[in-house]
């Protein structure tokens, strides 16, 4: 193949791909469903790939008159979790030929200032954390093309609504340690006003209602290391029986703190205390003993949430279910009293 001194073209693209520029148009636009193959796409692509073809958006949008431009509103970026639903996102944008702006609401909830004169002028949609949704009607975001990530789809502001299946996680964890013998449970619950966080709380409290015999405390607590240190602390201290033998806590970093309080109480996990957290962050095998969570595939969220803006913007109804989650189960769970 010959070496090009120059920007490669779409006219290269089509050469290589064995394709006309139209094909090649259809493609890189993502408007071939339908009038190109699946097979030739591919080609289009991978061509594209081998070449470093980048479009050349700044002319393509004066013809569409659209700056091909996202926005992804987050809490503040605390954990490595929307670091992967921005990587996620990114790649299927790039992919069509998309860039994604990372807008974190400052305070991690609630407003924010306006990062654009008008984010309506500057962009074509928005992808936007429930945790962070607040942030929307300061940016006017609330009123572009918007799907919601993490949020109530009975009452979401966008489009669409792309879930991980919380209930499902907080079930597995409930029925491993009642599967492990534990009747006696606190709940490390993130001081956060938030659908994810209600829905942990609901699920946790409906699963051991169903379960003869259980009992179980909630500790709210902010989502930081020693913020759930005093919380874990107050609550395994707090006078009366029966003592939790199970901590259930809303993410990884509440787990941490869950660990050092009962380092501080003289009570060893597992064999007084087993611990589960949620997320599976990197802390999670940080952690000695390592800890059992529920793992979240945050880049597999990012990349359904941007597929389902595409599919928005595209006039296409995007694919419906929420996203498998699966228990990960470590060293920080045992039978209570496992000596």
């Amino acid at each position: 193949m010959a070496q090009h001194s120059t920007r490669p073209t779409s006219r290269d693209v089509a050469q290589a791909a064995g394709v006309s520029q139209a094909a090649v148009s259809l493609v890189l636009g993502d408007k071939w469903r339908g009038r190109v193959a699946e097979t030739t796409a591919e080609r289009v692509r991978q061509a594209a790939r081998d070449l470093g073809y980048r479009p050349n958006l700044a002319a393509r949008n004066l013809r569409l008159g659209r700056t091909r431009t996202v926005l992804l509103v987050v809490p503040a970026l605390t954990t490595e979790f929307f670091a992967g639903v921005y990587t996620g996102a990114a790649r299927v944008a790039a992919d069509h030929g998309f860039g994604v702006v990372l807008y974190p609401s400052p305070e991690g909830v609630g407003p924010a200032r306006d990062p654009f004169a008008s984010a309506q002028a500057a962009l074509d949609g928005v992808l936007a954390s429930s945790m962070a949704a607040d942030a929307l009607t300061a940016i006017r975001g609330d009123q572009l093309p918007l799907v919601m990530l993490d949020s109530d789809p009975a009452v979401s502001l966008g489009a669409a609504t792309v879930n991980l299946d919380i209930t499902d996680g907080v079930r597995q964890v409930t029925d491993h340690l009642l599967g492990l013998g534990h009747r006696h449970f606190l709940h490390l619950a993130a001081d956060v006003p938030s659908w994810t966080f209600e829905v942990r709380a609901r699920e946790l409290a409906a699963r051991l209602t169903d379960a003869p015999g259980t009992s179980l405390r909630t500790a709210p607590a902010p989502i930081s290391i020693e913020g759930a240190v005093t919380a874990t602390e107050a609550a395994l201290r707090t006078p009366g029986l029966p003592r939790p033998t199970a901590v259930v806590c809303d993410d990884d970093k509440l787990a941490a703190g869950a660990y050092k309080a009962a380092r501080r109480l003289g009570l060893r996990i597992p064999d007084d205390l087993s611990v589960t957290g949620l997320d599976d962050l990197a802390l999670a095998t940080a952690l000695d003993p390592e800890l059992t969570t529920v793992r979240l595939d945050a880049e597999l969220f990012g990349e359904r949430g941007m597929h389902a803006l595409l599919a928005v913007l595209d006039g296409r109804t995007p694919d419906a279910g929420d996203i498998p989650v699966h228990l990960v189960v470590r060293g920080s769970t045992a039978p209570p009293g496992a000596s």
